[in-house]
């Protein structure tokens, strides 16, 4: 009976040990996470940061009422509509004018400029007017055009979810999460077309994802993109899947997807991430189900960055001053009402290796 109890004992010690280092990894996974800023009522996605240092966010038109379409998060954790009220006017009505945001989904900002992306695709109804990439002079903080695609470029279920841009190509690469495929603007030239259009390699490997138990059931094509500059290589990956692909940057071309897909390679198998971003040899995209933030290193180990209470559908990354940013959108929670909810912008050093 004795010998019982000392076992029972013994057990309990090493699973309370077990919890105990558990826990203190996890606390020192997420110890230098920071809280940039959040907002309450307004559902972001995106976020980017400028090479001064400046943190723009995006909310996307997805109910009536949203508040912005870009903001700028100071310094004091405020939202300030960006570039001014104006060109933020027509997202709460979902209004269709040349010179206003109407669904942004994206924002990237990328020297001097900052690339605003607009699906044209307000509330998943379907294109209204052709999607575009407002793009917004971080000098003079007023917009100076518009990068529209072509009617090839896009279907009416399009909705165009994230980029990257190549100063190599003087191209700017996007991902399509409603109707598969990529698609690429030639800054050269301005004309724009679809690669790998309704393609596996883009389209959705399931129907449902579990977030932490939670069934998620909309399918999600082509979402993540991330561009390695130094080797000429862009990855990419459906939401709603595991398999992260890449292509060469000098093998993309305005070809069918039958004569593209030879030249694809698939990278590594991983959990079904949102947004991405390459930097340093690592490929960070988030775990959704396991509500992570990972990297994939040039070993193609999978490691953690952050998990936890700290993550909560992290979806958009971008990196400043040896620091991750992302956003936590919360899609899995966010029905028609989200104005009891809060999104927040954090940000966690990178890893050494």
């Amino acid at each position: 009976m004795n010998s019982m109890v000392v076992k029972q004992g013994v057990l309990a010690a090493v699973v309370a040990s077990f919890f105990s280092l558990n826990t203190a990894a996890q606390s020192s996974i997420n110890s230098q996470v920071e809280l940039v800023g959040d907002v309450k009522g307004t559902q972001i996605t995106g976020v980017t940061v400028s090479n001064t240092g400046r943190v723009f966010v995006n909310a996307p038109n997805w109910r009536d009422g949203v508040q912005f379409s870009v903001a700028q998060v100071t310094d004091t954790g405020d939202f300030i509509a960006y570039p001014n009220s104006k060109a933020n006017d027509c997202v709460a009505q979902s209004e269709v004018r040349k010179d206003c945001f109407l669904a942004v989904q994206s924002v990237v900002a990328h020297k001097d400029k900052l690339y605003v992306l607009d699906t044209r695709n307000p509330k998943f109804q379907g294109v209204v007017d052709a999607p575009r990439l407002f793009v917004v002079d971080l000098t003079s903080n007023e917009i100076e055009g518009a990068l529209i695609l072509s009617d090839d470029a896009y279907h009416p279920d399009s909705y165009i979810n994230d980029l990257r841009v190549d100063e190599k190509t003087n191209r700017i690469y996007m991902t399509d999460s409603g109707h598969a495929g990529l698609v690429v603007y030639n800054l050269d030239d301005n004309t724009s077309y679809r690669i790998l259009d309704n393609h596996k390699t883009t389209k959705a490997e399931v129907e449902a994802l579990s977030i932490q138990g939670k069934p998620f059931t909309m399918t999600v094509q082509s979402d993540g993109i991330a561009l390695d500059t130094l080797n000429g290589t862009l990855y990419f990956h459906a939401l709603s899947g595991y398999s992260l692909y890449a292509i060469n940057t000098s093998d993309i071309e305005n070809a069918s997807s039958e004569d593209l897909v030879k030249k694809v390679r698939k990278v590594a198998t991983t959990g079904a991430p949102d947004g991405m971003i390459f930097h340093e040899g690592n490929v960070y995209l988030a775990d959704l189900e396991k509500q992570e933030v990972q990297y994939l290193t040039p070993s193609l180990d999978l490691r953690t960055l952050v998990k936890g209470d700290v993550v909560n559908w992290a979806d958009t990354f971008s990196i400043y001053n040896g620091s991750l940013y992302y956003t936590n959108s919360k899609i899995q929670d966010a029905g028609r009402d989200v104005s009891e909810m809060t999104f927040e912008v954090y940000k966690t050093a990178l890893p050494f290796n």
